[in-house]
């Protein structure tokens, strides 16, 4: 199947440095791909090549498994369709910003009609069709925005951080109506943002940038579970990375020594080798007190004392001495339930499959 965009060898420099390096990145018809770094890591840059806004410095834009030339972008750009943090909204009605580009592109009213109709109640906000724009609130605009880019009927949808001035219930809302329109609809998309949330609710793969890098392009859930390396670990989620020996193995399973605690890993690793064991906070849960037989089917049990607790939003932080620092993410019923306070006793329990292994140097 042949990719709706394509870069291949791209690379951009400013002033002799290099600000993005991509060897290879496509996106297939339907597709979701959401790029995810933090601020500076060429997100936006990319952005920018990918729309045809900005010329590589070396290498090729294909666009429907053809090359864009610059006699050829301006009509490769009006096949695509872009949405920015600020709404960028005209002082006109809701309706007629959302037919501001129908007449751009000279569609007759009878025809955009019923186009800006569909789009208008796609978003919810048929209702406001003839609010004035300056009247909206950010998520109203926003929700404006993209039906102005999706009535256009684009062939690939460039989002660049369309949520982040939106405070966190209408971007949940928003994320959840954008999701379900973009899959319905099969609307090929490119979104940037430096919101993990975003991304594991979003897309079907992530590419991971670090300074002008692409890192790692994966499946969502394999970025975010199996992440390629250290760097991509901590900016996806994870907390504890242990550097840590492998003292056996049998078959699939592999034992670890992690301070005084021997740690079980379903991934399988040479005895003798030493790996990073990368484990989310989530995947960690609590028991008040030591270790008890047949508590739980976690095959790691490891007692430890918590040293801290940080509150994050809806859940809390909590860090336990298990010989060795370990991050758990549970709920402030749960630090009541357990009566969890720096101090006290408790018992971090994780499955098997819940750690990830970098493979490292030998020592």
């Amino acid at each position: 199947m042949t990719a709706v965009i394509e870069c291949s060898g791209v690379m951009v420099a400013h002033g002799g440095r290099t600000v993005l390096e991509v060897p290879s990145l496509a996106v297939a018809p339907g597709e979701i791909l959401v790029a995810i770094g933090p601020n500076g890591a060429g997100k936006s840059t990319l952005l920018r090549v990918i729309g045809l806004l900005q010329a590589p410095t070396a290498g090729e834009v294909r666009f429907r498994g053809e090359p864009v030339t610059a006699q050829r972008g301006l009509a490769v750009r009006r096949r695509m369709a872009s949405v920015f943090q600020e709404p960028l909204l005209v002082d006109a009605s809701v309706r007629d910003n959302v037919e501001v580009g129908l007449r751009f592109r000279g569609v007759e009213a009878t025809a955009a009609r019923p186009r800006v109709a569909r789009w208008l109640q796609r978003f919810g906000i048929a209702p406001l069709a003839a609010r004035r724009a300056r009247t909206l609130s950010g998520g109203e605009a926003q929700r404006v925005a993209l039906a102005r880019a999706l009535v256009l009927d684009p062939e690939l949808l460039l989002l660049d951080e369309p949520f982040a001035a939106l405070d966190q219930p209408t971007r949940e809302g928003l994320m959840e109506d954008l999701g379900a329109i973009l899959r319905a609809e099969g609307i090929t998309t490119v979104l940037v943002t430096h919101d993990r949330g975003e991304a594991l609710a979003l897309g079907d793969r992530v590419a991971v940038l670090m300074g002008g890098r692409l890192l790692q392009v994966d499946e969502t859930a394999q970025v975010f579970r199996a992440p390629a390396s250290e760097e991509v670990a901590r900016f996806v989620g994870v907390e504890t990375i242990l550097h840590c020996p492998v003292i056996g193995r049998d078959g699939e399973l592999s034992l670890l020594e992690a301070g005084p605690r021997t740690i079980e890993v379903a991934q399988p690793a040479e005895p003798g080798e030493w790996v990073r064991l990368c484990l989310r906070p989530e995947d960690v849960t609590l028991a008040a007190g030591a270790p008890a037989a047949g508590s739980s089917s976690a095959r790691n049990r490891l007692p430890g004392t918590v040293t801290r607790l940080i509150p994050a939003g809806p859940h809390v932080r909590v860090i336990i001495d298990c010989g060795f620092p370990l991050a758990a993410l549970v709920t402030h019923r749960s630090v009541e339930d357990l009566r969890l306070v720096e101090g006290v006793a408790v018992t971090a329990q994780f499955k098997a499959t819940a750690p990830h292994l970098l493979r490292s140097r030998k020592a």
